[in-house]
């Protein structure tokens, strides 16, 4: 019977954050017309997708270790690879490719070495 009361609590747990997150996405589109947003609220807004990528890619660019800190990974050679290309290119589809490839090449010359 344990079990049962656990399955329920993870099921409600999952039930209810779906809804705070559809709530919390859909919100603005379902009622922006009553609640208009101030202009320096709009302007901040927009960084909002930049500031959850980054929060995204950072830590798996600098993995933590415990009692070391943050660990250089081939990743982040990748990363400025990829960095660079866009810097130069202003393509996102270069970005993607040029990253990925230069990371499965220093990956492949890592493990020749090693």
């Amino acid at each position: 019977m344990a079990e049962l009361n656990y399955d329920f609590y993870i099921l409600g747990a999952i039930v209810f954050l779906a809804i705070c997150s559809f709530l919390t996405r859909a919100g603005y589109f379902l009622f922006g017309d009553y609640l208009p947003l101030s202009e320096p609220v709009r302007r901040a807004l927009r960084y909002a997708p930049t500031a959850a990528l980054i929060g995204i890619v950072i830590p798996e660019l600098m993995p933590w270790r415990a009692e070391v800190g943050p660990v250089f990974d081939l990743k982040v050679l990748a990363a400025l690879i990829a960095v660079f290309l866009y810097w130069r290119t202003r393509s996102s589809l270069l970005v993607i490719v040029g990253g990925m490839v230069a990371y499965w090449i220093l990956r492949a010359l890592s493990h020749h070495v090693a």
